[in-house]
């Protein structure tokens, strides 16, 4: 038989261990280097023309697996607000009341306007991660996935429909204050200013991503042999009784509205007292509490639905600590910043269109080594924005490069917690999700690409 690409996708804690093996034998074979830093409004930024060569710190063995704890705690937060979040849900689910919802849902509009369903899901999760964030949305992936279920497709279309979406509008979102607001105030540029080609950009992006999830439902209707979500565990994911049979009871919509107030509630403080990831893994457990005493759980029932719901999200927080190991090697080796220089040294000398493009692809290789979107920001700008202005390129298109390549590759990006742990959250193992996303990365980035090629030709913000 022939033999796919894709089949030869190791597993995903093979890709990760390799990618741990290959930061710590670079220790061996690049210079260690450091950039300067300053303060800057309580965050450290690089000082652009200020890097060094400092004294080699190569990882021996014992190092490379001493990453790995210290990965799993550098990532505490983000593992915890999985466990949160899917203990959270567990009690949600065990209510019955987003089973029903979905299910009245379904029989309100039909398994004929099951397109609609999935165009609108798409742009629903979208919405959320341009203007709520991406950890922030991590409990709302089951959703996806009872829904999904419902309409005739599996989990992955449920990851499309979610983890999809969410990673593209974050990624591409024209108001993210932590890639788009933390960039604009580096380069010194009104906050979240040239919005209206970020916009388009996005809003076609999220079409073309709802036309790729649609294809993947009509392909698996017509012939389930090509089910990326063949063999997946669905169970307390899918539909427990016929569509008729769906109704919404007062208790249900009773717990549906303390999620929903609990969602304002963290949006609320997210944007007006700068909340992060561990308070809104706080107001999750609090919420997990509430929806057991609504239910009248006994104190057994209490424990067995939360260790329950450990079980189910605990293999995609294992891949979180993982993931994050690789960045603590490379700053054990001393060799980020050194990738970073070496990186916009070769911008240098390019042409006008080749340097955008040049710096998009070195922002998303960057992204690999730095999954921050963020840190990224304050890692690389200092040092490439100089140097893109040198060449000819206005500081927006060079924000623009760096958005694309840090945003659209969280959609493959291993090391990234964030993506491990929604994909968890509705059972895709990351080797499958990648044989899904990768041909839509490729239309995606050739669409951003095309933006980038545009931003150059307009001189993008040139006047701002």
């Amino acid at each position: 038989m022939e033999r796919h690409w894709y089949r030869h996708i190791p597993h995903p804690t093979a890709i990760l261990l390799g990618m741990l093996a290959v930061a710590s034998g670079l220790s061996h074979v690049l210079p260690a280097g450091k950039f300067e830093r300053i303060v800057v409004d309580s965050r450290e930024r690089v000082v652009a023309g200020s890097y060094h060569t400092v004294d080699s710190t190569p990882l021996g063995i014992m190092d490379m697996f001493m990453a790995l704890p210290a990965g799993f705690k550098t990532a505490s937060d983000i593992i915890f607000i999985i466990f949160a979040s899917g203990i959270m849900f567990g009690f949600l689910e065990r209510s019955g009341a987003v089973e029903h919802a979905v299910g009245a849902l379904v029989r309100q509009l039909g398994m004929a306007r099951r397109y609609v369903i999935v165009v609108v899901m798409t742009f629903v999760f979208g919405a959320l991660g341009v203007f709520v964030g991406y950890e922030n949305n991590i409990a709302m992936v089951p959703i996806a996935a009872l829904l999904s279920l419902a309409i005739g497709g599996d989990l992955m279309l449920a990851a499309g429909i979610s983890v999809g979406a969410i990673t593209v509008g974050f990624g591409l979102s024209p108001v993210n204050p932590y890639t788009i607001g933390t960039a604009h105030r580096i380069a010194e540029m009104p906050l979240f200013s040239g919005a209206w080609l970020r916009s388009i950009l996005c809003f076609v992006a999220l079409c073309v991503l709802a036309w790729y999830n649609i294809r993947y439902l009509k392909k698996i209707a017509q012939d389930p042999v090509h089910s990326l979500g063949k063999d997946l565990e669905v169970k307390g994911l899918h539909l427990s009784k016929p569509i008729e049979a769906y109704r919404m009871t007062s208790a249900h919509t009773i717990a549906l509205a303390a999620f929903a107030i609990v969602l304002a509630i963290i949006l609320y403080g997210v944007f007006a007292h700068h909340w992060y990831i561990n308070h809104i893994s706080a107001v999750f457990c609090m919420l997990a509490i509430l929806l057991g005493l609504l239910n009248r759980h006994s104190i057994q029932e209490f424990g067995e639905i939360a260790l329950k719901s450990v079980s189910a999200v605990a293999p995609g927080a294992f891949m979180v600590g993982f993931a994050t190991s690789i960045k603590v090697a490379l700053e054990m080796g001393q060799i980020n910043d050194t990738i970073a220089h070496h990186l916009s040294q070769a911008l240098q000398g390019l042409p006008l269109y080749a340097a955008a493009v040049g710096m998009t692809a070195v922002q998303s290789l960057m992204n690999f080594l730095i999954p921050s979107g963020s840190g990224q920001a304050l890692a690389t700008l200092p040092v490439l924005i100089p140097v893109g202005e040198v060449l000819g390129l206005t500081r927006q298109t060079i924000i623009l490069a760096y958005q694309i390549g840090d945003g659209l590759t969280n959609l493959i990006n291993p090391a990234l917690g964030g993506l491990i742990a929604m994909l968890s959250m509705c059972r895709v193992p990351l080797d499958r999700w990648l044989r899904f996303v990768f041909p839509l990365l490729l239309v995606l980035m050739a669409l951003a690409l095309s933006a980038v090629v545009a931003a150059v030709a307009i001189g993008y913000g040139s006047g701002e």
